[in-house]
């Protein structure tokens, strides 16, 4: 992916809090069927935009929410917006898709373009493997 870091792209962490396994974590669903592991504002899961990333290994858990809060700060302005992340593990790391519903319309590519900002950040990705160690 080809994305100039920008505005986007943080560098400071914030706390973790404890997630277990297809609970709620202050109103967020979070999911794990057949390997795939989902943090979501809403269920049934819709993916009105995504985008896909793989990172290292590390706590799928973890990861899935310091991007979904990373990507709800970039796209907090977008009206009806509701981030989900997916994390898969694979051979390679982990397989990340971030994005999420959006109820009403939108500028799709504005808004991937930010996502894709996000995870290809190099501070961003630093954090989250620092996070899930």
């Amino acid at each position: 992916m080809n994305v100039q870091f920008g505005q986007w792209c943080r560098s400071d962490s914030g706390p973790f809090g404890k997630i277990e396994k297809q609970m709620q974590d202050k109103h967020w669903h979070i999911l794990e069927e057949d390997g795939v592991l989902t943090y979501a504002r809403r269920v049934p899961v819709r993916f009105d935009l995504a985008v896909r990333t793989t990172l290292p290994s590390g706590s799928r858990r973890r990861i899935a929410r310091q991007i979904r809060q990373d990507i709800w700060r970039v796209l907090r302005d977008l009206r009806g917006f509701s981030p989900v992340v997916q994390v898969t593990r694979v051979d390679a790391g982990l397989d990340v898709i971030a994005g999420g519903q959006v109820d009403g319309r939108f500028a799709r590519a504005m808004a991937e373009t930010r996502i894709g900002e996000v995870l290809e950040c190099p501070r961003n990705r630093a954090r989250w493997m620092r996070w899930a160690a």
